[in-house]
Order: structure tokens, then C-alpha cells, then sequence
């Protein structure tokens, strides 16, 4: 007699969500479940029902909820959002321990049937690691449906942060690390001092480098640093500054930048890897290579009408739309047959 076939239920584990809730892991576990029920997915009410375990962070608590699935026949997705390359030069102490950390991820990603990474280049990054499930590159998305144009709230941010009309405003997001590229940052805001400009985001103060907090603490009169904000209030910055500028220098993708094209904010990207074959300067963001460059980029945007390059941004960031994704991985689980074990 041939046993029955379990129906997929698929089950988002959150545990570590407190901890990471304020970075772009907190947003793509948000994100998953949106698009699972967008597109019709079934989602698991409990641990109990689920045949598939999504799980997102590398606490060690995350390894052994991966570890339990296995033993208890469940498929596991688990996604690579962090690698070695992204986690040097971020808090302190990281650059002494990120070959301990390649080794622990690779522990956790290993306890998945499959592996999933926002970006081609962070698959190739996870593929040289010698992990052996497959791994799959798939965009942690964006909801278009939240964040697009809207001059009536960006008229009340400027508004919030006493900004005259006539007043240009750049705009960059991010923990206050050095990876993100604070420091370049402020060298730029410092020369474009007819300019304001706001980076929104923060992190816990023990683990900030002290080179930034000095910095920060150093920075010239048209920088504000606003901390972290809730999605609203960043979609009302995107919506009323005049360029998103992000000097990040490793990213396994970038989801604020996605938000940024979708509210049809022009963009000006750090040139790495990461961007190669899907954002193409010229065509939906500007790319620099050092201080001078960022300087020279946004002297551009801020003087002439890209109203062009953002729609096409817009265009760019609806092929990352959470529904889109959501198709994204329903093939993956039919490929993978994931949750159709007996």
C-alpha cells in the first residue's frame, strides 16, 4: 500500500527576529511571509503542521531549530543572508573573528536541503565555501505596493526636519558601521555643505566601532543623523529627498536600495560586485568607485531632471516585487519536491 503524501505546509522561524528586526534580515523575514501569502502559499500555523522550515538567522538557537527539523522529517530552507565578506569591517571585533564566523555559517547553511541567497554574487560567494546542498539565488524582494512615490508625504518629512523647499537632500541608510561606508559619507557631506544630508539607522552602541562614534560625533552642521526609523517614516524620506546615496562596500544585495528605486528616488551606488548584471549604471543608478566620484555623482543628480532613470528604477524594483519572488520560490519548492515527503 502506498503511503499518503503530506500536503507542504511551510513554517517561518523567527526565532533571533527581536535581534535583527531593525536590519535587512529582520525585513526579508517580514517579507517571506508576505509573499508565501500573496501567492496563495500554505503557510503553517505552528512548528507542529509544517512540512517546510524557513530559517533565516545563524544564532545558535536558528542551528538547532534546523538541526530538530531534520531529525523530525521536515524539509529546511535556510537563507544565506550573511557571509564572511559582509561580516568584516562591521562591529567590533569582527575582522578578528569572520573566518570563525565562515566556519559557523557554513555549519548552519549545511543543516539545509537547499540554500537560499538574495543575489548571483552571493551564491557565488556560498558556492566557494564548498557547502553541498543547492543553492538557489532569489531576491529578499521588495513591496512595491508600499513603497512608491507619494510628494504629499515627502512634503511632510521635509516638513518634520524643517527643510526648506529649495533645499537639496541626500539621503543613505544602514547600521553605523564602517562597511556600510559612514566615513565616506560624511567626507562627501562635508564638501556639499549647500546640501543636507540624513542617514537613517544606528545599532547598538557597544558594538560601534569608537573610529565612528568619534566620527559621528565630529560631523559637520548638514548632517543629521536621525537613527532607526519605522518603514513609514523611511518611505516619506525616499519620498521627499533628492538622491539616495548608498556607500556600502559589501552587500549580499541591498533591500533599502530596492525601496529607494521603488519610491523613484535617483540612486547612486557604491561600484561592487553585488550590482553586476541586474543594476546598470547609466540605466537605473549612478556607480562610484571612491569619495571623489560619489561627490562628482550626486553633484550630477541633484542639478539635472533624472526622471527617466527612475522609472526605469521603478521598472527594476517591480521585477523584485514580493509577489514576483513569491512565484520565485513556489518553483524552487516544486523543483526541490520540498514537503511532499511521504
Amino acid at each position: 500500500m502506498q503511503a499518503k503524501t503530506k500536503e507542504m505546509k511551510i513554517y517561518i522561524y523567527k526565532g533571533g527576529l527581536t535581534i535583527v528586526r531593525k536590519s535587512g534580515v529582520g525585513s526579508a523575514i517580514c517579507h517571506q511571509e508576505q509573499m508565501l501569502r500573496e501567492t496563495g502559499a500554505p503557510l503553517a500555523k505552528n512548528w507542529k503542521e509544517a512540512t517546510v522550515v524557513h530559517i533565516n538567522t545563524v544564532f545558535p538557537d536558528s542551528a538547532f531549530a534546523a538541526f530538530l527539523a531534520r531529525k523530525q522529517g521536515k524539509k529546511v530552507v535556510y537563507y544565506g543572508h550573511s557571509t564572511m565578506e559582509d561580516f568584516r569591517n562591521s562591529f567590533i571585533g569582527s575582522n578578528l573573528t569572520a573566518a570563525l564566523f565562515k566556519k559557523w555559517i557554513c555549519k548552519c547553511y549545511g543543516l539545509g536541503d537547499v540554500i537560499l541567497t538574495p543575489t548571483e554574487y552571493s551564491r557565488y560567494l556560498l558556492l566557494g565555501y564548498g557547502l553541498k546542498p543547492r543553492i538557489y539565488a532569489v531576491t529578499n524582494g521588495v513591496d512595491t505596493n508600499f513603497f512608491h512615490k507619494n510628494e504629499e508625504i515627502g512634503i511632510r518629512f521635509r516638513e518634520k526636519y524643517q527643510i526648506p523647499r529649495d533645499k537639496k537632500v541626500v539621503i543613505s541608510a544602514g547600521h553605523l558601521i564602517p562597511r556600510k561606508g559612514i566615513f565616506d559619507f560624511l567626507k562627501v557631506a562635508a564638501a556639499m555643505p549647500e546640501a543636507l544630508f540624513i542617514w537613517f539607522g544606528g545599532g547598538n552602541s557597544w558594538a560601534v566601532p569608537s573610529e565612528v562614534k568619534r566620527a559621528v560625533r565630529e560631523k559637520t552642521q548638514n548632517v543629521i543623523f536621525a537613527g532607526y526609523v519605522n518603514p513609514q517614516e523611511l518611505k516619506a524620506a525616499y519620498c521627499g529627498a533628492d538622491a539616495f546615496a548608498f556607500f556600502s562596500f559589501e552587500e549580499t544585495e541591498g533591500i533599502v536600495v530596492l525601496e529607494a528605486l521603488s519610491c523613484e528616488l535617483p540612486v547612486i551606488v557604491r561600484d561592487i560586485p553585488v550590482y553586476e548584471g541586474w543594476l546598470e549604471e547609466g540605466i537605473h543608478v549612478y556607480k562610484s568607485g571612491n569619495t571623489k566620484e560619489f561627490y562628482q555623482g550626486l553633484k550630477s543628480i541633484l542639478a539635472k531632471d533624472c526622471s527617466d532613470m527612475t522609472s526605469l528604477g521603478r521598472v527594476l524594483a517591480k521585477e523584485h516585487s514580493i509577489y514576483r519572488t513569491g512565484l520565485r520560490l513556489n518553483q524552487i519548492y516544486q523543483r526541490e519536491r520540498l514537503g511532499k515527503g511521504v
